[in-house]
Order: structure tokens, then C-alpha cells, then sequence
């Protein structure tokens, strides 16, 4: 469907034309005063100049062309050149009756199945999540959902931290604890065990002690570098050990970031990437960009263009060890290998500007991607306390992600029981969808890359702007719905009606938009614009539903509108929080 605000401008453009201006003056906006008009077109203040006419005569001239044309109720010519539109009811309500026949709700797609890769989560394995994976999960998760309502193949990958010292250390640290396990054993030939030497949790105990034993042990960090090496050149033990690592550790993320509703198409990590490490380092070589300096070998990336000065990226480190940067040109030449995406886009810390800045470059550079392909970073900034300073626990820790989801959820469970008469089970399973809208709304209504306050008292109020008031908004939709159809009445077949009254029409006017907001929303990937819309839908909707007595109604005709009307804003709205990644229950 074409936008409501296109279809209007080509009204207006068309009215232009006739009375003898060029089409470019007709383009129409929203009115900037909603109290005298609904859409507004300033061009004949533009067009006064280019045709030395007073704006109030040419705007006069365009309301006179505009004069019963059925699409708007009222046309008004106002000086000095302003022209004041108001929309037909009865055009309006076509436009939201096709809205609904359409399975898209009016939103054409911009892709037609190209490819795009999004590079979110970040985690490292044998570690668990903890605060600081959250924007990166919920941010990345919305992105590839709303690449995937836009029309295209949306590809998320995890990227998990799985190939560096820390794996050495998870190898020594075990050496340590426990020296007689098969895998320390250098006359053993047999096979490994299939079950991992520790558990989820000993893993996640095993990794911090060995990284502060390296701070205090160079012997041990030595020890650790050199299993590092082994590991990453194929010594057989170590590798086993490393699958174990990896088969409990991606268990639990998966589990984890389950509990956000958050799911990746690809679970790779840097150790996909090591095999395409010596070739790349060949090729930057002999394609003479990269050389050595202090004994590392680096590539320059600066441009003339560049605003400060920009250092070179270091491909490989003076000691022969290889870094992020190029770890994730690794990954490109695989992605490129596997997938040849159109887009990359890479949710991570805005304090990595400079990394993706670097890697962009040299993937540019050396030609390992088209210089059509998108290279995007979208940097986030960080989730503070209420005093202003990156989120910890009580004690000053890092706190675990598993451990902020169930605060918030027992936080919305002890609301819920305050004022429903539920059973406790059925609680916990609301929570836990209330929650969930709580944590991942909070965060998303934020635009990505500023800081924002982690309250969760204001995070889980049912009212104002916050997850948990979009769900209310719709749990009362869905009992109105209810209660119809116990009234033994069906709406199907039935179309919705012209507005009666102001806050009829204006929910129809936000519905509109609707096609207007996902296309701007992704072509910014912006979805804390998602956010706002479907905050200022909820709103039109509540007003609407305060202002009509939709039950009371004996009109069966102008009731059975109303359902329609209220099915679409429902339909809107559970399409806009799917998403951004959670979902409505049945009641709250």
C-alpha cells in the first residue's frame, strides 16, 4: 500500500500542476498544528519566490483546485501561504478497511530476499552473560526482525569469544585441579570421553580464578600462552577439551538467551575464523598494504577525507599473535564465502567505533567486499544505575543477566498479585511476559547509542511509557474481544465505519502511519522509533476506548466497526512488539 502522505501529495501536486506550478511545490507533511489541521503543505511560501507572487494568492489557487476532491474534508488557504488539510472520514476509513485486508497492514517490502548479516551478542564461552550482553542481544534481535518484516534475509550470528588466551587458561587451570584426566595424559591414544570433566557451573568458577592466578603467576600465564598455541595449531587433547568447553557453554547461552527471546541463525565464533588467518595475512602482503612496523604487521586505513587522524590497524601483533580485528576480517572472507550478504551490520559497544571503523577499512581495501557492500556499526551506549554510573550489583559486581531477569520478574509477580486474584503459577508465567516487555522496552525506547537509566521501577509501571502499558493496552483489547464474541456477535466481514467523533479519527490517523514508521524505523535502524509509534498508538487507542461506548452500543452495524477498528490497532500493535522481540498475554 502507498503511503497515506504520498497518496495526499499527489492530490496537492496534481492541484500545483493545474493552476500552473511546478509538481515539486506539492509535497505534503504532517501538521506541526494538530489543533487546526491534520497535514499541512508550506510550498506555496517556496514557490512565491521562484514566480514573484504573493504565497497567500498561489495557496488560494491550490485550495480553490482542491475544492471537492473527495479525500479531504476541508482544504483552508491561510496567510501568509499556508495550505490546511483535513482528510475525508470516508477516505480515511477506505484506507484503514484496506490496511486490514492487507496480511502486511499497508507495509510494502523494501527487500525481496537480498541478504544481510547481523553481527550481535558477542558472548564469551565459559563465561556467563551478564549486563553488559543485554543491548547488544535486544538491539540486534530487533534489527534482524524488522530486516525480516522489510523483506530481507536476515542472518544473525552470535560471534562467540571462543579461540583466545582464555581457552589456555580454562586448559592449565583444569591441568591444575584435576592432572589426571586423559587429556594431560601425553601416552594416551585412545578416544576422549563424550561427557565434559565439569559442569556449567565449575566452568564459570574455573575461568575467573585462572585469569587471577595469571595475574599473580607469570609461570602459569606462560604455561596457558603455550596451551593457547597447542589449541589453536590442533594438538588433539587440548581440542577436545575445547569442544567440551564449547558444547556446556553454548547449552547454557542458548538457554540464557532464550530467556530474552533471543535467537541466532548461526552460532560461529572466532575459531571459525583462524583457518582464513595465514591466507588473509598472505594476500594484505602481497597486495603491499600491509607491512611491518615496531614488528607488527599493520595496514594504514587513513583517507585524506578523515576529519582526525585515524592509526593503522594491526593485523598481527609483534609476538606473531593475531587480533580481533583480524579475527573479524577472517570472518568476513568466511561470510563472504558462505553467504555474499548485500549489508553487515554489527550491534557492539559504540567505544569500538574505531575497531569497525579499521575493519571496514581494510575489508574495502583489500577488496575482500564489494564497494557496494553496506559496512554499518551500530554503537550502543551503556546502562547506568540511578547514579548515573554503569550498572552493577549491591556489592559493586557485575551482575548476571540470568539474575537482572528474575529481579524484574519477581518485581512484576509481587505487582500482579497486589492487584489480581490469580493463582501464583499463573503470576510467574505472567511476569514472566510482563518482565520480559519491562527489560527489553526499557531498553529499546532509548535511541541505541545513548546512555540510559536501568530503573526498574519505572521500567515495570503499567502506565506511562513502558513495556508493561503496551501489553495492558492490548490484554484489554483482547477482553474486549472476548466479551463480544460471549455475546454470541462476529465482526468478520464487517468493515470499519467513518469516525463519529475526534478520537475516532485519530486513531485512524496514527493507524496510517503505521507503513510510514517501519519503513523509516529500518532504513534508520531505529527501533527505538518502533518505540515511540507504538507508545503514541497505545495512547490513541486509550483515548478512543475511554471516549466510545464500544459494548453499550446498539448500533450492530457501528459496533461491529468498532471491533474492526479495535482488531486493527490490535493487530498493529502485536506485530510492533513481535518485532522488538517480546509478546502480549492473555490477561494481566
Amino acid at each position: 500500500m502507498q503511503k497515506l502522505l504520498d497518496l495526499i501529495s499527489i492530490e496537492v501536486t496534481k492541484a500545483f500542476a493545474g493552476a500552473g506550478y511546478e509538481e515539486q511545490y506539492g509535497k505534503v507533511t504532517l501538521s506541526n498544528r494538530p489543533d487546526l489541521c491534520e497535514f499541512q503543505c508550506n510550498g506555496a511560501m517556496a514557490a512565491a519566490k521562484q514566480y514573484k507572487k504573493a504565497p497567500f494568492l498561489i495557496a488560494d489557487q491550490v485550495a480553490a483546485a482542491l475544492q471537492g476532491n473527495g479525500m479531504f474534508s476541508s482544504v483552508d488557504s491561510v496567510k501568509p501561504g499556508f495550505l490546511n488539510l483535513k482528510l475525508s472520514e470516508d477516505y480515511l476509513a477506505d484506507y484503514m478497511n484496506r490496511m486490514q485486508a492487507d496480511e502486511r497492514l499497508g507495509v510494502e517490502p523494501a527487500g525481496h530476499g537480498e541478504t544481510m548479516i547481523v553481527d550481535y551478542g558477542g558472548a564469551n564461552v565459559a563465561k556467563p552473560l551478564h549486563v553488559g550482553h543485554l543491548r547488544s542481544a535486544v538491539i540486534g534481535e530487533a534489527i534482524k526482525r524488522m530486516g525480516r518484516f522489510m523483506g530481507y534475509h536476515m542472518i544473525g550470528d552470535v560471534h562467540l569469544g571462543d579461540w583466545g588466551l582464555q581457552m589456555g587458561l580454562i586448559i592449565e587451570e583444569l591441568r591444575d585441579r584435576k592432572p589426571e584426566l586423559v587429556y594431560f595424559d601425553e601416552s594416551y591414544s585412545g578416544e576422549y570421553p563424550e561427557e565434559a570433566p565439569f559442569t556449567i557451573g565449575e566452568l564459570e568458577e574455573i575461568y575467573p580464578a585462572a585469569s587471577a592466578k595469571s595475574k599473580v603467576d607469570g609461570d602459569f600465564r606462560e604455561r596457558a600462552h603455550q596451551a593457547t598455541l597447542k589449541l589453536q595449531n590442533g594438538y588433539a587433547p587440548f581440542r577436545a577439551i575445547w569442544k567440551h568447553i564449547m558444547d556446556v557453554s553454548v547449552a547454557d547461552l542458548k538457554k540464557n538467551y532464550g530467556n530474552l527471546n533471543v535467537e541466532f541463525d548461526l552460532w560461529k565464533g572466532e575459531s571459525d575464523a583462524d583457518p582464513y588467518i595465514p591466507g588473509l595475512i598472505a594476500d594484505l602482503q602481497e597486495k603491499g598494504l600491509a607491512y611491518e612496523s615496531q614488528g607488527a604487521l599493520v595496514v594504514d586505513i587513513a583517507r585524506e577525507d578523515d576529519s582526525k587522524e585515524l592509526p593503522p590497524c594491526i593485523i598481527r601483533k609483534s609476538d606473531g599473535a593475531a587480533l580481533y580485528a583480524t579475527s573479524d576480517l577472517g570472518t568476513i572472507l568466511e561470510r563472504e564465502k558462505l553467504y555474499a550478504p548485500m549489508e553487515y551490520i554489527y550491534v557492539a559497544d559504540k567505544r569500538q567505533q574505531l575497531h569497525f571503523t579499521q575493519v571496514f577499512r581494510v575489508a574495502k581495501k583489500a577488496g575482500y567486499v564489494k564497494p557496494e557492500t553496506k559496512m554499518i556499526h551500530i554503537g550502543f551506549g551503556t546502562m547506568n544505575g540511578k547514579d548515573g554510573k554503569p550498572f552493577k550489583t549491591r556489592d559493586g559486581g557485575v551482575m548476571r543477566l540470568e539474575h537482572l531477569i528474575a529481579d524484574i520478574n519477581e518485581a512484576v509477580f509481587a505487582r500482579i498479585m497486589e492487584n489480581r486474584e490469580i493463582s501464583e503459577g499463573e503470576a510467574r508465567e505472567i511476569a514472566k511476559m510482563v518482565g520480559l516487555s519491562a527489560l527489553k522496552y526499557g531498553d529499546l525506547s532509548n535511541q541505541a547509542s545513548k546512555d540510559y537509566i536501568f530503573d526498574i521501577d519505572r521500567f515495570i509501571a503499567f502506565e506511562g511509557n513502558t513495556g508493561p502499558y503496551i501489553l495492558y493496552t492490548i490484554v484489554r483489547m483482547k477482553s474486549i474481544l472476548k466479551k463480544y464474541a460471549a455475546a454470541g456477535k462476529c465482526a468478520e466481514g464487517k468493515s470499519i465505519l467513518p469516525a463519529k467523533t475526534a478520537e475516532e479519527k485519530d486513531l485512524m490517523l496514527v493507524l496510517s502511519r503505521w507503513n510510514s514508521v517501519m519503513e523509516n524505523a529500518f532504513e534508520e535502524i531505529a527501533p527505538h522509533k518502533i518505540c515511540a509509534y507504538i507508545y503514541e498508538l497505545a495512547n490513541a487507542f486509550n483515548r478512543f476506548y475511554h471516549g466510545t461506548k464500544i459494548m453499550a452500543e446498539e448500533d450492530d452495524t457501528v459496533q461491529a466497526g468498532y471491533i474492526r477498528l479495535l482488531e486493527l490497532a490490535k493487530a498493529t500493535l502485536e506485530t510492533g512488539i513481535h518485532i522488538l522481540g517480546f509478546e502480549a498475554p492473555e490477561k494481566m
